[in-house]
């Protein structure tokens, strides 16, 4: 296959699915999931999380697969195919990888980090208080770190569609679903005795997890739950960054999309829900509600000290945990490294070995500055959300909480008003293919997504905040 001469592919349904699912299953499933749901209650964020994964997230899944195969085009020349007035949605909707890119690889050099401390037996040291702040804040060791985990994402997408993101995707989701759900069902045996002479079982934490707790909730809580699932979707699916256009082009016109999309949804949300079972429950068992409140640092601060409770078996279950992670953190950071490579290549014609090195060198510079953030380039600068922000924080804030609204919202118009739900309808039955939830869509795209789309970005500009 020459470049540029023909458009890659999957080569099979499978392929596409493992990839798709790949990309959604991330540091935002198996990171930032656990810690949304034991903030928000547990089992009432994972009730609002199902419900719009199956209602907006489908929504915007369905339209942005389905953008993708129908014009075989990359995010940044796929809108204007589709209609030039909104070719901008294209231009957001490619800024928001660029913008995410070198700030993943610093996160996913963290993950890294917290690997190689757990194969050389020195889990106990990531227990300790300040381990995590001494690594980020030094100078040299973040920086290197993060420059590994790049390299293997360049890695994968320089061999390609075929050779690179398929092949890997095919190795690497199933064992991570299959270590995934083995220490999930491990966390649930747990039970510990502390101090007091309280004891608390995974089991225990677990029914805090998927029980949904309305006692006392306000219209505000709820609020609360709703945006922060709504926003978690984001993270979760890979939409609204130019990932699933992307791949949809790679999907072939025989391919059965809605048995693809349906497939590619409960795979995530399965891992989703089961990073939750396998985070939550050890961290009540070993730290009670207190350690659940740990907020981002669940992962990186609240955990260890967790794997160091139980002995030595916690060293081993430290070691498949990160390992885990650093599996699911490599397949997004591919995806949306393939989606910048992908618009360079379709806009500037440009050979895939060229775009990825382009976008390498480029993730190094912006990575190192993500990575001094913490030291040398330190600041603190407050959003209109009233959070307070570092180099990082800013880059997520601005790519997360306004970008990818605005991708996902003005989608919504042109498929919903512009272009017809029609537009996406005939693609995804090409073939005969059935479309069972079409009339839950045509509601989605056309008013229900918007107007939640809305009242998220409202929220992102400071417009009004919701306070627990």
């Amino acid at each position: 296959m020459k470049e540029n001469s023909k458009r890659s592919s999957f080569t099979s349904q499978i392929g596409f699915i493992l990839a798709a699912a790949g990309s959604a299953v991330g540091l935002g499933n198996i990171w930032r999931f656990p810690y949304l749901a034991a903030k928000d209650g547990g089992g009432l964020f994972l009730l609002c999380y199902i419900i719009l994964a199956f209602t907006f997230g489908f929504t915007l899944l369905t339209t942005e697969i389905a953008i993708g195969r129908k014009t075989k085009q990359s995010p940044l020349t796929a809108y204007t195919t589709i209609n030039k007035k909104f070719g901008f949605i294209g231009i957001f909707a490619c800024i928001v990888p660029v913008i995410i890119m070198p700030y993943y690889c610093a996160i996913g050099g963290w993950v890294l980090k917290y690997l190689e401390t757990y194969i050389t037996l020195n889990g106990s040291s990531a227990s300790q208080d300040g381990y995590f702040t001494g690594f980020i804040s030094g100078q040299w060791e973040p920086i290197i770190w993060m420059i590994i985990f790049l390299l293997i994402t360049s890695f994968v997408v320089f061999n390609g569609v075929e050779k690179g993101i398929e092949r890997y995707s095919k190795i690497l989701m199933p064992i991570l679903l299959i270590m995934i759900l083995g220490i999930s069902i491990y966390s649930l045996t747990l039970k510990h005795t502390n101090d007091n002479g309280e004891t608390r079982t995974g089991i225990q934490g677990f029914l805090i997890y998927i029980i949904p707790d309305f006692k006392n909730l306000t219209l505000n809580e709820l609020m609360i739950t709703v945006m922060d699932a709504l926003g978690q979707l984001f993270y979760s699916i890979s939409v609204a960054m130019g990932i699933m256009i992307t791949y949809g082009s790679y999907a072939k016109k025989e391919t059965n999309l809605m048995k693809s999309i349906n497939q590619i949804e409960i795979f995530d949300t399965i891992v989703a829900l089961l990073a939750g079972m396998m985070i939550i429950p050890a961290v009540y068992t070993f730290s009670g509600t207190e350690g659940m409140s740990a907020g981002p640092g669940l992962m990186f601060v609240s955990l260890p000290k967790v794997f160091s409770s139980m002995g030595k078996i916690g060293g081993v279950l430290g070691l498949i945990f990160f390992l885990i992670v650093t599996f699911a953190a490599v397949t997004s950071s591919v995806s949306i490294m393939e989606a910048i490579v992908s618009c360079l290549m379709d806009k500037f014609k440009w050979t895939r070995k060229k775009s990825s090195i382009i976008v390498s060198i480029y993730s190094v510079i912006v990575g190192t500055i993500v990575c001094l953030g913490y030291n040398l380039l330190y600041f603190e600068l407050k959003l209109p959300n009233g959070t307070v922000a570092q180099v990082l924080d800013l880059m997520d804030y601005v790519s997360n909480n306004w970008l990818m609204p605005i991708v996902a919202l003005f989608t919504c118009i042109l498929i919903g008003w512009v272009a017809k739900p029609k537009f996406i309808i005939d693609e995804v039955t090409q073939g005969k293919y059935k479309f069972r939830r079409k009339g839950l869509y045509i509601a989605m795209v056309k008013v229900v997504a918007p107007a939640l789309l809305l009242v998220l970005l409202l929220q992102a500009f400071g417009v009004f905040n919701l306070t627990a």
